[in-house]
């Protein structure tokens, strides 16, 4: 029974986050248009911020689990553990993505 709860509480929790995504990438957009545009680099350096923020979150509350401190739970430290794996994973892919789009363009020939 306890798994049901813990399984109906994870789902929760992700959508939350995925409601937490789509809400920050929609309120990032319109600050965008009313600010008049933000560069390119403060929102890359947000990004690189933001994973940087979870994945010390994260080894906080694993730190905190290993010490044995009351109120953490195993599955707060895994979930917070793989929001910030996925989270470098993405960071990783778009980097690559840069990348691979700066090297397309300084082979073209103009």
């Amino acid at each position: 029974m306890s798994q049901g709860i813990e399984f109906n509480r994870l789902m929760m929790d992700m959508r939350a986050m995925q409601m937490e995504a789509m809400g920050s990438t929609q309120s990032a957009a319109a600050a965008s248009q009313t600010e008049g545009g933000s560069s390119f680099a403060d929102l890359l350096s947000g990004a690189v911020n933001k994973v940087n923020d979870t994945q010390q979150a994260a080894d906080q509350l694993a730190n905190a689990f290993e010490i044995g401190t009351q109120g953490v739970d195993l599955t707060d430290v895994m979930v917070s553990s793989q929001k910030a794996s996925v989270s470098f994973q993405a960071l990783t892919q778009v980097r690559n993505k840069l990348v691979q789009a700066y090297q397309d363009i300084m082979q073209m020939q103009v």
